[in-house]
């Protein structure tokens, strides 16, 4: 198994503290700065308070009355993003297969998931969301996702996980 490659760039370092936030309840910088070295992201306390501030990061009360980091959400919900548990993630993915998956196909360790035209790139970043640990990424075009599997032969289990997150719904 490979490891991923990491692109030190900016863009990529504000995406993964934004992908950090969306998951994870952070409650100081020192806190977010150690979840990034422990990914192998070395960042200093004044570039990760640059990051948040160009990101848009603002604190908010968490329900045990902490304050925790927050980012507003991607498209059309800017309300502000805690960490929120994988339970919810995996609802979240779940009602959406279930409301736009047309189809799902498979070919070695590709999945190719079929929606209505219009809904491929909200399901695929729900699916990039969901941090699915058998699912290395996704492209998604106007009515098709394709995913790209770990394991050379997981398309077809990968597949069936979708078809069946669709009949839950």
């Amino acid at each position: 198994m490979s490891t991923a490659a990491q692109p030190t760039t900016k863009i990529a370092r504000q995406q993964r503290i934004r992908s950090i936030l969306a998951v994870a309840t952070v409650r100081s910088q020192s806190e977010l700065a150690d979840l990034l070295a422990a990914e192998g992201l070395q960042v200093t306390q004044a570039t990760l308070s640059r990051d948040l501030v160009e990101l848009g990061a603002i604190r908010v009360r968490a329900e045990d009355g902490g304050l925790v980091y927050a980012v507003r959400a991607e498209g059309g919900d800017r309300t502000p993003q805690t960490g929120v548990k994988k339970e919810v993630l995996d609802a979240r993915l779940g009602k959406l297969c279930s409301e736009l998956l047309v189809t799902a196909e498979a070919s070695a360790n590709i999945v190719v998931l079929r929606t209505p035209p219009g809904a491929a790139n909200f399901l695929a970043l729900a699916i990039d969301h969901s941090i699915i640990p058998d699912v290395l990424g996704s492209i998604a075009g106007d009515d098709t996702v394709m995913l790209v599997t770990r394991d050379p032969a997981g398309g077809e289990d990968v597949a069936a996980r979708f078809l069946a997150l669709a009949d839950q719904g």
